[in-house]
């Protein structure tokens, strides 16, 4: 009897085990644990990214952050209708937090992707499933790392390492899911069979069609150059009203106090022009008036027999952290997303641009929001451009989307061009 009991505890220890590990699995799925891991810098602390002691993605503990998110997302029903977001940040967050993870899911459970004919990839956009577009290529792995936190990222050996993408969906079968890209440098198109359940499809019958059409489904001969570009039917878009983010010296600390150099001996000066300049033993930083603050680091750089190994997707991840710490906390109404990256010599130079309203905000003289350059996990350098972005109230008439397409001849977007004035009008731009 002894016995049989000792049995029955040590299944019944089993079963509460496998069940604690079904809830913490569910609860990634879902992204449940997400408001805590937000809390959580992937890297540990900014001032640790500053001096190069920072965590892997092994022993860091913590969750990688989406660096950009869609700026479009289509729901396609079982008729074929589309409902489309684009221009609507808040209704747009709203759409990805319900579809993200389906398409996590289905990345995470995909098998060695395919490549498929044009018409398979047009046919999935067709029929009952999602599609997600971003501002900037970004590499298959990378995403990877930003929707499956790291933890899965092994499911990620499946796919080509190199591949980069704008467009992917999600096409929901009978049963399961399939998964689908575009490589954005070759124009292939990829298929891969998954384990995802398509239950979570009968969720998003809340969304209607609201006359959001592929160009391809158009009929109009410049949608040939630009076949996936999704046409919504709004013409009116918000007026922007764009100021400084504060005072040199109030985004000088906001930089100094992100940046982690508080306790080093240091000299500070301000010139007559209100630029204010300190340089310590191992730093330089440096604001000024018009919202510009630069970082240089001075010292030497890590030994070769130091030097941490980094690949894209953490670097991005470091910038990330960085860049949401500072401009990212000041810039209003807008959002600040990852939109490329370099790696020369041994350095990745790691951009990223201003999106409001799903429009990008085109600065002066063509500067990027920000850039974090970063050489064996130690940030060498920082350019970040701190700006704050409003609505006005006041809206502005566009040319309709099908005539802005032929007039283009190929891609657009909506842009928002900087031209020194506080008021930014919307204004279509070919796609550069």
């Amino acid at each position: 009897m002894n016995r049989r009991r000792k049995v029955i505890e040590t299944g019944k220890t089993a079963l509460i085990a496998l069940l604690a590990a079904s809830a913490v699995l569910l609860g990634w799925r879902t992204r449940l644990f997400n408001d805590f891991f937000s809390t959580v810098p992937f890297f540990g602390s900014v001032a640790e990214l500053m001096r190069g002691g920072a965590g892997t993605a092994e022993t860091g503990g913590a969750s990688i952050r989406e660096a950009a998110l869609p700026v479009c997302i289509v729901i396609t029903d079982d008729e074929g209708g589309h409902y489309g977001v684009r221009y609507d940040t808040e209704t747009r967050n709203s759409v990805y937090d319900r579809t993200s993870s389906i398409l996590t899911e289905s990345l995470g459970s995909a098998s060695e992707p395919l490549e498929i004919s044009e018409d398979e990839w047009r046919a999935a956009l067709s029929g009952p499933g999602l599609f997600f577009a971003y501002a900037t290529p970004v590499k298959l792995s990378v995403l990877g790392g930003w929707l499956l936190d790291g933890w899965l990222s092994t499911r990620m050996t499946v796919f080509p390492e190199d591949v980069t993408l704008l467009h992917l969906c999600v096409a929901f079968g009978d049963d399961r899911s399939r998964f689908y890209f575009q490589d954005n440098e070759s124009g292939l198109f990829y298929g891969a069979d998954t384990a995802s359940s398509t239950g979570k499809a009968q969720e998003l019958e809340i969304y209607s069609a609201n006359d959001a059409l592929f160009a391809f489904e158009t009929g109009v001969g410049a949608a040939d150059n630009a076949p996936y570009i999704v046409l919504m039917p709004a013409r009116e878009h918000p007026e922007i009203r764009a100021g400084g983010a504060g005072s040199a010296v109030e985004l000088f600390d906001i930089a100094l106090a992100t940046l982690g150099h508080g306790d080093e001996a240091s000299t500070t000066v301000q010139d007559e022009d209100g630029v204010i300049r300190r340089v310590g033993t191992q730093f330089s930083i440096r604001a000024d008036m018009q919202g510009h603050v630069s970082y240089r680091r001075t010292d030497n750089l890590p030994p070769v027999g130091e030097r941490q190994q980094q690949d894209e997707g953490e670097a991005i991840e470091q910038a990330r952290v960085i860049v949401a710490d500072t401009i990212g906390e000041t810039c209003g109404s807008a959002e600040v997303f990852f939109e490329s990256v370099e790696y020369s010599g041994g350095f990745y130079s790691v951009y990223f641009g201003y999106y409001i309203a799903g429009g990008r905000v085109h600065l002066l003289d063509d500067v990027n929001a920000a850039r974090v350059s970063i050489f064996s996990g130690v940030v060498t350098e920082i350019e970040l451009n701190f700006m704050s972005f409003e609505f006005t109230g006041e809206y502005i008439v566009l040319l309709p989307e099908k005539q802005a397409l032929a007039a283009a001849g190929g891609e657009f977007m909506l842009c928002y061009p900087d031209t020194g004035t506080q008021s930014l009008q919307p204004v279509w731009a070919l796609r550069q």
